[in-house]
């Protein structure tokens, strides 16, 4: 007799229990609404809600972060899809009648008026605040650069526009630091990195935030491409007391000047691998634009081996980099008061700036996260739908540190997080007027369930200070 003959499934029926698929985004709804995530967009937003039918404020908020954490469609259709679904309503702990539907959705989204979006850039602010509150980093690196959203395949959208890339879609520009997106302006696709003023005002409006409601003593260094380099930007943050690390554009006169630069006044240096050899120089530079003694501090660099094969000089283009880091001014004074002085090295700045490749796969981790097509044809909602898929980022990265770290590395992708601890069988049971969640051994072993729950509950909560 076969060992599989009384093991064959021979009827299939439907079952009236309440099971779910998906019984970990139960963590994930606790965390947000227990560190008042949710009641913030609630209250800044509550305007919106014109009468006392239908879903809440929150409950639209609340549904809409649980559903980019979920990550099962990118369609807002697919809220249809849940609101029928019985054991996803008890695993974001929610009424199955209150579960909203696409059309409420879109009526959402399109109700919010363009001046509104800057409250979204509010609650990416106090979260950063909250961040800083909870980690107290005795230094503060931030990254600006402009991230583009592939809109190629979708249909006519308001603000999609021929980017730099060669492709359609939009620009937004994004502040970040380490795997957080902390503040960001969303863009047509033609804008530039360093369009008009939003650099220059984005970063005043961050540094003032820091230095408010953080700390106004602790160093503050901005990493940025070529694209933003810019005397407005440079004098701005020098007048800030901030530092910066920008990528130099070779002008003719630079290009020149480099070239006339004898081997021998280049210093070699050797990184932690034996692929990592480069050779570098320090110079003084002032544009034309720029005042008299407007000096800065320039340092050039170039690789000396490439797959293990040495490179003569010439054979591959070098970078130039732009400071103000060691020259003095108060943001020296910051960084050597907190220990930090040897960030003024010039090996330490050259390796700061290519620092910057580890900052752009925060871009490609929230692309994965949410997605780049945005829904709606008018460009006001599709801001909306892009700032709470910031936001919901955001939420999701603070929940790998608060609550799932012991089981799922924090440096996780999204996919990964979700396929190991969102995505597990739940069964929900009523008793002694408790609802009870119920999940295999085998899941309350592996992740440590029943911890993960507890830090759940005593996820510190967001403030304002």
């Amino acid at each position: 007799m076969s060992s599989f003959e009384n093991c064959n499934v021979d009827i299939i029926d439907v079952t009236k229990n309440n099971i779910t698929d998906r019984a970990g985004i139960i963590t994930f709804s606790k965390y947000i609404r227990n560190i008042n995530a949710v009641q913030c967009l609630a209250n800044l937003f509550s305007k919106i809600r014109k009468n006392k039918k239908g879903a809440s404020v929150d409950s639209i908020f609340h549904q809409t972060l649980c559903n980019f954490a979920l990550g099962d469609s990118r369609s807002i259709s697919y809220f249809d899809v849940l609101a029928k679904d019985q054991g996803y309503a008890s695993a974001i702990e929610t009424h199955k009648s209150n579960l909203i539907s696409s059309h409420a959705l879109k009526r959402f989204f399109k109700s919010i008026p363009k001046p509104m979006l800057i409250l979204f850039r509010l609650v990416l602010l106090r979260l950063f605040i909250w961040r800083l509150q909870i980690s107290k980093p005795e230094i503060l690196v931030l990254n600006l650069d402009a991230m583009v959203m592939n809109n190629n395949d979708a249909a006519k959208r308001e603000g999609v526009e021929f980017t730099y890339k060669k492709i359609n879609g939009y620009t937004p520009i994004q502040m970040t630091w380490g795997r957080f997106i902390i503040d960001a302006i969303f863009r047509s696709g033609s804008k530039h990195s360093n369009h008009e003023d939003d650099a220059l005002k984005m970063i005043r409006r961050m540094v003032k935030c820091i230095r408010k409601k953080y700390d106004q003593n602790v160093p503050i260094v901005f990493r940025m491409d070529s694209g933003y380099f810019d005397q407005k930007l440079f004098a701005e943050m020098e007048r800030l007391g901030v530092g910066y690390i920008v990528g130099g554009v070779f002008y003719p006169t630079v290009k020149s000047f480099i070239n006339s630069i004898p081997d021998t006044a280049f210093k070699p240096h050797f990184g932690k691998t034996d692929e990592d050899i480069w050779e570098y120089v320090e110079f003084k530079d002032r544009r034309d634009s720029w005042k008299k003694d407007e000096y800065r501090r320039a340092i050039f660099y170039r690789h000396l081996l490439e797959e293990k094969q040495l490179l003569l000089p010439g054979c591959r283009p070098g970078t130039s980099i732009y400071t103000n880091l060691g020259m003095g001014q108060i943001v020296d004074t910051q960084l050597e008061q907190a220990g930090f002085i040897h960030l003024t090295k010039p090996e330490a700045i050259i390796h700061a700036y290519q620092q910057r490749g580890t900052d752009e796969l925060v871009h490609r981790s929230l692309k994965e996260f949410g997605y780049e097509q945005l829904p709606f044809q008018k460009f006001t909602p599709n801001a909306a739908v892009y700032f709470i898929m910031l936001i919901a980022f955001f939420l999701f990265e603070s929940f790998k540190e608060d609550v799932s770290a012991p089981v799922i590395p924090i440096g996780a992708t999204p996919t990964t997080l979700r396929r190991k601890l969102i995505d597990i069988a739940g069964h929900f049971i009523k008793h002694s007027e408790k609802i009870i969640l119920k999940v295999t051994a085998t899941v309350m072993r592996e992740l440590n369930f029943k911890e993960l729950w507890e830090r759940c509950l005593k996820a510190p909560p967001m403030t304002w200070a």
